[in-house]
């Protein structure tokens, strides 16, 4: 019994193991065969700018504050009670130089003053009488009637007489100008920042009661980092003085824009000197521009005004370079080299001087000739020769 059952087992594993190469052979031999091809030569497609030589104005950017370019505080000379201001003495008041802007209480000072020419006429007539009595003595000089002592004593009489005199004019012109100063002026033409001055009250000597500012010009402070002050067209050595000044009319142009009344506003004006030194932290140096007319009187009264505080951003003109080419800023491959592609469409690395970086432009000075094509796709893997297609890229705006 038991030699039957093993003699089943080894029947039913020869089937099973002779199904099994049954099968493979039948997988074997109904398999299609592969067929082998030539590998295509995949080129990777690149987008490319043409080079393009062109004269660029160079343009450096900066931003600042407007402020007045003379601001000065209203301060009383005299004490005494204001009796009237003006109207145009209110912050944002406008005024022309010369009109009266505060008024003090006058009549002391012009009592002062006629105490003062009082004291004048007396030490005239006084001085007059010294004067003739010396004239008298010095006539009877020879004679034994007036000795040496008391022609001395009118001598000395004359010139203190007149030395009285002297200060009584002196005490004259200075209460003449007590009395002048009774009435602030404006010494400009400007605006009113601010005013603490009104009628009634009592103001002392030296106390400021406003604040004033001209409006002939405007100022803007403008940082800019040191490397960039190479590429600005400044004037020849000569022009500028000692103390950063520049000859006018000689600097740089300037354009100042700010979003202003819910547009964009532009106003025009010059740099006019330099700080006389750079900041150690920085590495920036101020400029400082000037426009001329901020407010727009001169020209029609209806300009929009450059008003002081108006925060605004800056273009500097700079100096105009030749044989410029553009390209954009993902053109640049290294610090110092690009990506060409040849005529036969192989990739090389060219090295370029560059001129400048703005923004997502580089400016290259030197290097590239006009009509190639540079590379401004990233390239991760490069090969120097290896073959690319080349695509047409948006070309590369004006630098600024």
């Amino acid at each position: 019994m038991e030699e039957a059952t093993r003699r089943n087992r080894l029947l039913w594993g020869a089937l099973v193991f002779a199904l099994g190469l049954g099968g493979a052979w039948l997988l074997i031999v109904t398999t299609p065969r592969l067929e082998t091809a030539p590998q295509e030569n995949v080129r990777r497609a690149v987008r490319v700018v043409g080079a393009e030589p062109r004269t660029v104005q160079l343009v450096v950017r900066s931003q600042g504050t407007v402020v007045p370019r003379v601001q000065s505080e209203l301060v009383p000379e005299i004490s005494g009670r204001v009796v009237w201001v003006a109207p145009a003495l209110a912050a944002g008041g406008y005024f022309q130089t010369d009109d009266p802007l505060v008024r003090i209480d006058a009549a002391d000072y012009q009592a002062a003053l006629r105490r003062a020419q009082a004291s004048v006429i007396r030490t005239q007539a006084e001085h007059a009488n010294a004067r003739h009595d010396l004239e008298r003595r010095e006539s009877l000089a020879g004679s034994s009637v007036v000795s040496e002592e008391q022609l001395e004593d009118a001598r000395r009489a004359e010139r203190v007489s007149f030395a009285n005199l002297e200060e009584a004019h002196v005490t004259e012109e200075e209460a003449g100008r007590n009395l002048a100063r009774t009435e602030l002026r404006a010494p400009f033409v400007g605006r009113v920042r601010d005013e603490r001055v009104d009628v009634g009250q009592f103001v002392e000597r030296g106390n400021s009661i406003g604040t004033l500012y001209a409006i002939d010009t405007a100022e803007v402070r403008l940082p800019v980092p040191d490397r960039e002050l190479v590429f600005l067209d400044w004037p020849s050595p000569t022009a500028a003085s000692p103390t950063g000044a520049i000859a006018p009319g000689t600097g740089p142009e300037v354009t100042l824009r700010a979003t202003f009344g819910g547009a964009t506003r532009s106003w025009g004006g010059r740099v006019v000197r330099t700080d006389g030194s750079i900041d150690p932290r920085t590495r920036m140096v101020h400029v400082i521009a000037q426009v001329e007319d901020p407010y727009g009187i001169e020209a029609d009264g209806n300009a929009v005004p450059l008003t002081v505080g108006l925060f605004v951003q800056a273009e500097i003109l700079g100096r105009s370079e030749e044989n410029v080419v553009v390209l954009p800023r993902s053109a640049l491959h290294s610090e110092k080299s690009v990506l060409v592609v040849d005529e036969a469409g192989r990739l090389k690395e060219r090295p370029v001087v560059l001129l400048r970086t703005a923004g997502q432009e580089i400016l290259v000075s030197s290097g590239l000739s006009a009509g190639e094509r540079v590379c401004v796709s990233d390239v991760a893997l490069f090969v120097e020769g290896m073959e690319v297609e080349a695509v047409p890229a948006v070309p590369a705006g004006p630098a600024k």
